[in-house]
């Protein structure tokens, strides 16, 4: 890995848990989120995991859409968007 590719890596769940970071997940059909818990996630996936990949395998537990999206849970970056309607 060159040195842009390794600046442009997907965060992991290693990287996360190391941060006290959470994993922010958006369902992109009813736009219901919430924030998982990064050290179960770890339990689960692995601290290699990567942190985009995880909306894969999540479900929405408002609609049952499987069109989850994740990212790290930045305390800067707070709600990026908000459903309305």
């Amino acid at each position: 890995m060159d040195k842009t590719d390794r600046a442009q890596r997907a965060a992991h769940l290693g990287d996360l848990l190391s941060a006290k970071v959470g994993v922010f997940c958006w369902c992109n059909r009813c736009g219901h989120h919430a924030e998982a818990a990064t050290a179960m996630l770890v339990a689960q996936l692995g601290p290699d995991f990567p942190v985009p990949e995880i909306g894969a395998r999540m479900r929405c537990s408002a609609c049952g859409s499987k069109d989850v999206a994740t990212r790290p849970a930045w305390p800067s970056q707070g709600q990026i968007t908000k459903h309305t309607g």
